[in-house]
């Protein structure tokens, strides 16, 4: 098997399922528990709480336990509109956002009243600086910008952004970097929320943060036993919490090393691909290596069918939408052709491939191009 969709999902670190069974099987109490063995379980997360806060250089206090990126992203954007709607109603976000992100916006759009501004993708697959400042004024409360985009690689400029946005005493800068995390290098230090997935990093499917800075209050979408701060109420799923702050980690650690092996990959890759005629490259070498985006010049759902069944899976978008729309809105934002969107595929790599997967991968491509009539 040669698995080319890791910004799908990732297969589990088994060192990371390890401490999961062990920690399941000895402590299963519910941490919210007054007795000592609910105590123990609620030591084990406050100290991985303490762990992920320390990777982030914020407070546990902004440190938020969530199932995933989808529900951190909703908490935040969400969250912050409706808490704020009196200060203003504009909301600023782009056009090639995740479906998780681009949704709660549409919600808050038809159902609430708010103004949203959907800024357009250059050709390299990020936001121009001059897009934001016209759309930036003092009624804007909220700027939610992918870091590094699910389908194309493509990493915003989150410093410069943030600069901009915080010119505006009102608005608050939240970033999904789910792709990002763990990944490439970027400053988050002035962010004030972030969210991301355990899945995206060899962790757990279902276990996912959002960190929120002190200053930054939600009304919360979720009532009950006031778990997570009075933000997310709900029994506290510690064992998933200890995997994540391991999860995290790990992903620290091996950051640097990580990053230098798909890079290798990915210039390999690019080198490959120059030799079918007719690929066009949707992704940059100013993105991240992890993901190349390439339109083909056959249909891309056969060709993946094809791919699939020798046992070689790439993707032709994002694993939430691709079943809804044959077109991708981000290669569409970034001014593709109706063809070129809708015939692209992503393939997506981690620390875990080789250069041999790459040239076979490569050659099955080369077969099945030339193949389709």
């Amino acid at each position: 098997m040669i698995y080319l969709d890791h910004a799908a999902t990732t297969p589990l670190n088994r060192e990371i399922k390890q401490s999961y069974e062990e920690l399941t099987e000895k402590y299963f109490a519910n941490p919210a528990s007054f007795h000592r063995l609910g105590q123990q379980s609620a030591k084990l997360e406050t100290m991985a709480r303490e762990k992920i806060a320390s990777l982030f250089k914020v407070s546990p206090l902004e440190v938020i336990f969530t199932s995933g990126a989808t529900e951190s992203n909703n908490m935040a954007i969400k969250g912050v509109s409706l808490r704020y709607l009196k200060r203003g109603k504009h909301l600023i976000t782009s056009r090639g956002e995740h479906p998780s992100v681009l949704n709660a916006f549409k919600q808050l759009e038809e159902h609430f009243g708010f103004q949203v501004t959907y800024l357009p993708l250059n050709e390299k697959g990020i936001i121009e600086l001059e897009d934001l400042k016209r759309a930036l004024n003092d009624e804007t409360i909220l700027v939610s910008l992918i870091a590094c985009n699910n389908e194309t690689g493509a990493i915003n400029d989150i410093e410069s952004i943030e600069k901009l946005v915080h010119q505006y005493p009102k608005a608050f800068f939240h970033i999904d970097a789910t792709q990002a995390i763990g990944k490439v290098a970027l400053d988050y230090s002035k962010v004030d929320l972030l969210s991301l997935s355990a899945h995206k990093l060899n962790g757990y499917k279902g276990s996912g943060l959002l960190i929120k800075r002190k200053n930054v209050d939600l009304l919360p979408l979720l009532s009950g036993g006031g778990q997570e701060y009075n933000l997310r109420s709900g029994t506290n799923n510690f064992p998933l919490e200890v995997a994540l702050a391991k999860t995290l980690r790990i992903a620290f650690e091996k950051q640097k090393e990580h990053y230098e092996k798909v890079d290798k990959l990915r210039h390999h890759l690019i080198s490959r691909l120059q030799e079918i005629e007719g690929i066009k490259l949707n992704s940059t070498l100013e993105g991240s290596p992890y993901i190349v985006n390439f339109s083909l010049p056959k249909k891309a759902s056969v060709v993946t069918e094809a791919l699939s069944s020798r046992d070689i899976y790439v993707s032709t978008k994002s694993a939430c939408s691709s079943k809804k729309s044959p077109s991708s809105h981000v290669l569409k934002a970034m001014g593709k052709s109706d063809f070129d969107a809708s015939n692209a595929i992503r393939v997506s790599m981690s620390h875990l491939n080789e250069i041999k997967e790459i040239d076979i991968f490569i050659d099955n491509l080369k077969e099945i191009i030339a193949s389709i009539k």
